[in-house]
C-alpha cells in the first residue's frame, strides 16, 4: 500500500506541475515581487507538500487540509482560469491518492474528496467577489485620477515667454487624491503662480483645492497687485465658510505661496502665506531662498488682519523659481532626517525647469528610499538665458500615472 501512495504521489506531482506551473497567467494583484514569487508558489507547494506527506506518513494521517488550503489561497490573488486549475489539480492528487492505496470507496476518503471539492467550488466565488472588488477600486481610482487631472492640469512648457515645468507627485504610487496644489496664469500683470498644501486629503482636499485655484484664475487676471490676489484668496475662503457653515469641512487652513514675474523686468514678486521658502537658483549654480520679510498666517485662518506684503528679488536670465510644498521639505530618510532641496541643489546647474524637477524627483526618491509619507506639488519657473532656443521636450507626470504629455 506504501508502494502504491508512493506512485500515485508521483503521478499527482506531475499533475501539478502541468496544472498549476504551466502557465504564468493571473499574476499577483498585490505585494512585492519577493513576497509575490511565493504566494504565486505557495498553492502548488500546498499541493506537492501534501502529496509528500501523505505518500511518507502512515495511512492514518491525512494531507486533506493542504489541498483544502492551495485553491483558498489562490482566489484572492490569481486570475479565474488559475484558481480553476489549482482547484482541478488539488481534487485530481486526492483523487490519485486515494485510487493509488484502493481506499477511494471508504467513507473517510469520500469525505476528503467531497472537501476538497467544496473548497475548490469555494475558491471560485472568493475569485469572484475580490475580482467584482478590484474593478470597482480600479474605476474609482481612475474617477480620482480624471477629478487631479480637471483640477491639476499640466501647464504649458512656455506661458508668457517663461520655461514651466509643474509635477505632482504622490506619496503612494496608487494615490491621486490630495490637498496639494499648483497653477499658472498668463495674466495683464506678468506671469501668476500659486502652490500651496490644503490641510487633509481625500475629497474634501480636492474641492478646497479647487476653490482655490479657481479663485486664483480669476483674482490673477483681475487684480492689479499680488497683494491682492491673495486677498481674494481669502475672500473666497471666506465665503466658503459660510456656505458649510464652519471652515473645518474645508480642511482648516491653506498654506500658499503667490509668485509674479512682471513682463520685461528680471524681478520676482512673492507673497507668502505660511508656505515653504521657494527658492531661486541662478545659472552658475547659486541659489538663494526666499525668505519673507514678515511672517504670514496660512489663508483661511481667521485669527485677525494681517496685510499682505509683497517681497522682490532679481530674476536674471537663465534664473530658475523653485516652489514646493512641504512633501519635499519634510521628506525624511531612514534615520529620520529631512531633506533639504536648498544644500542638495546648490552648485548644481540645469538645462532647464523640466530637467530640474526630473533631478529633484529622483534625488528625494534615494532620501526616503521610496518610502514618502506625503504628496508634494512642484513647479519651476525658467527665464531664458538670452539667446537660449526654444525646446522640445516631453514632460512626464511622476505619481499620477505613466502619462507622457509631448509639447
Amino acid at each position: 500500500m506504501a508502494e502504491g501512495r508512493r506512485s500515485g504521489a508521483a503521478g499527482g506531482v506531475d499533475a501539478v506541475g502541468r496544472a498549476v506551473f504551466g502557465s504564468r497567467e493571473g499574476e499577483l494583484t498585490s505585494g512585492g515581487r519577493a513576497t509575490g514569487r511565493f504566494v504565486r508558489l505557495l498553492p502548488a507547494l500546498l499541493i506537492i507538500g501534501g502529496l509528500v506527506f501523505d505518500a511518507l506518513s502512515p495511512p492514518n494521517f491525512s494531507a486533506v487540509p493542504l489541498f483544502v488550503a492551495a485553491p483558498l489561497i489562490a482566489a484572492p490573488f490569481f486570475s479565474r482560469s488559475r484558481t480553476v486549475r489549482t482547484g482541478i489539480a488539488s481534487v485530481v492528487s486526492v483523487t490519485v491518492m486515494r485510487l493509488s492505496d484502493g481506499t477511494s470507496t471508504q467513507v473517510v476518503p469520500v469525505i476528503e474528496m467531497v472537501t476538497v471539492l467544496t473548497a475548490a467550488a469555494l475558491a471560485l466565488v472568493i475569485n469572484g467577489v475580490v475580482r467584482r472588488g478590484n474593478e470597482q477600486l480600479a474605476s474609482a481610482r481612475v474617477i480620482a485620477e480624471t477629478a487631479m487631472r480637471a483640477v491639476l492640469p499640466t501647464p504649458a512648457e512656455r506661458i508668457g515667454g517663461l520655461q514651466v515645468a509643474a509635477r505632482y507627485e504622490a506619496a503612494q504610487a496608487d494615490e491621486f487624491v490630495g490637498g496639494d496644489l499648483y497653477a499658472v496664469a498668463d495674466t495683464p500683470y506678468g506671469v501668476r503662480v500659486v502652490v500651496g498644501d490644503v490641510r487633509g486629503k481625500g475629497l474634501d482636499a480636492v474641492e478646497a483645492v479647487a476653490v482655490i485655484i479657481g479663485a486664483f484664475r480669476e483674482a490673477a487676471e483681475q487684480e492689479r497687485s499680488l497683494e491682492g490676489v491673495a486677498q481674494r484668496l481669502e475672500r473666497a475662503l471666506a465665503r466658503e465658510e459660510t456656505r458649510r457653515y464652519g471652515l473645518d469641512a474645508m480642511e482648516g487652513f491653506i498654506t500658499a505661496v503667490l509668485a509674479e514675474i512682471p513682463p520685461g523686468a528680471a524681478t520676482v514678486r512673492l507673497v507668502n502665506r505660511g508656505h515653504p521658502e521657494p527658492i531661486l537658483l541662478h545659472a552658475d549654480g547659486a541659489l538663494e531662498v526666499l525668505a519673507p520679510s514678515v511672517p504670514a498666517l496660512p489663508l483661511g485662518m481667521d485669527l485677525g488682519v494681517w496685510p499682505d506684503r509683497a517681497d522682490a528679488w532679481e530674476m536674471p536670465p537663465g534664473a530658475t523659481l523653485l516652489a514646493f510644498t512641504d512633501g519635499l521639505s519634510e521628506a525624511r530618510d531612514a534615520n529620520g532626517v529631512f531633506y533639504d532641496p536648498a544644500t542638495r541643489l546648490r552648485g548644481r546647474i540645469f538645462p532647464g525647469p523640466e530637467e530640474l524637477l526630473s533631478a529633484l524627483t529622483d534625488d528625494v526618491r534615494l532620501h526616503t528610499g521610496g518610502h514618502a509619507t506625503d504628496d508634494m506639488a512642484l513647479i519651476a519657473v525658467g527665464r531664458p538665458a538670452e539667446g537660449q532656443p526654444v525646446r522640445r521636450t516631453t514632460v512626464k507626470i511622476v505619481g499620477r500615472g505613466d502619462q507622457d504629455a509631448a509639447h
